[in-house]
């Protein structure tokens, strides 16, 4: 999972929870996600790259 690219598909708010979907086996997947910087929102749409994986449905995820 660390350094798969996504896209957030539910704003994720500063020091809070959101969505991502990540390309995972041949699909998309969508994953709980929260945000390197506890003080940075990342808007809908916005590419992403997965930073931390803790199974089996949350990352955390910087922008591109």
């Amino acid at each position: 999972m660390v350094g798969k690219m996504g896209r957030v598909t539910g704003t994720i708010t500063p020091g809070g929870l959101g969505e991502v979907m990540v390309p995972v086996r041949g699909g998309s997947e969508a994953f709980h996600a929260y945000a390197t910087d506890t003080d940075e929102t990342i808007a809908r749409g916005t590419r992403i790259v997965v930073v931390e994986y803790y199974p089996p449905r949350t990352v955390v995820v910087t922008k591109m």
